[in-house]
């Protein structure tokens, strides 16, 4: 009985999580950001004082979810992240995964789907913080470079879309291609999360049988440059990177938070 009422509270309390999420993305678009425009005319700035706003109100969220009882979590690793310039690499197991990230990262620039631009409660943040999309072509590579190379936190999700629970990790040659041509070291971000929830194609209001435990492992720098030592080309050491970082992010995710 008491499991029940607690898969109902967390099914409820979920749904209020989302309809937040989504109230808030109108407001920061409708006040907050118009109101940052007026203020701030320096557009690098105002992007920066946007992504902090952001970092702020997903911090705020991630305590909600906590609070409420809709999930738990633990990060490990995270003064790692308090060093300028980093490229994040993170596997995506969840829809939230980014929330986690952003509000644990103060200096957030992402790699994002260029859908965000059509949902009217994703549109203004990501407008605002200047975040990277996706569709950008060449231009896209380039951008990511100088983003880590202003000592912005990148954070890039190789696999592109959600993982699918059980099937082996597909990685695009996107982020290697960014660590490759500028010469950055990599700071992988481990992310799991027992018992499954939000995966792709999952509704919100599935809602597993206990509560998710998140757990986010900020793991040691990869040394980009050996790791591509000897290949003749970008091409091809973008490609025996990429096929590194699959098994890598494969082996870890394994193992236990």
């Amino acid at each position: 009985m008491l499991d029940r009422l607690g898969w109902c509270w967390r099914l409820v309390a979920t749904g209020l999580c989302f309809a937040g999420f989504g109230l808030g993305g109108l407001l920061l678009w409708a006040l907050v950001f118009p109101t940052v425009s007026l203020l701030i005319r320096e557009p690098a700035q105002r992007a920066r004082v946007s992504r902090r706003i952001i970092h702020l109100t997903f911090r705020f969220f991630v305590g909600l979810m906590r609070w409420l009882g809709v999930l738990t979590y633990e990060v490990h690793g995270l003064e790692r992240l308090n060093r300028p310039g980093l490229l994040i690499l993170a596997n995506h197991p969840s829809l939230i995964d980014v929330v986690f990230l952003i509000s644990f990262t103060p200096l957030a620039d992402c790699v994002v789907k260029a859908a965000l631009l059509r949902n009217p409660f994703t549109r203004g943040p990501v407008l605002a913080a200047r975040f990277i999309f996706n569709n950008a072509g060449p231009p896209m590579l380039s951008d990511c470079i100088a983003s880590v190379q202003s000592g912005s936190h990148l954070i890039i999700f190789p696999e592109g879309t959600r993982s699918t629970p059980g099937a082996p990790l597909a990685l695009q040659r996107g982020a290697a291609n960014v660590a490759v041509r500028g010469h950055i070291p990599i700071t992988p971000v481990v992310i799991t999360c027992d018992p499954s929830t939000l995966t792709k194609g999952e509704p919100w209001w599935r809602v597993p049988p206990k509560r998710p435990h998140f757990c986010l492992l900020v793991r040691e720098d990869l040394p980009t440059d050996k790791l591509i030592e000897g290949c003749t080309s970008d091409a091809l050491a973008a490609r025996r990177l990429t096929d590194y970082l699959s098994d890598y992010f494969t082996s870890e995710t394994r193992r236990d938070c």
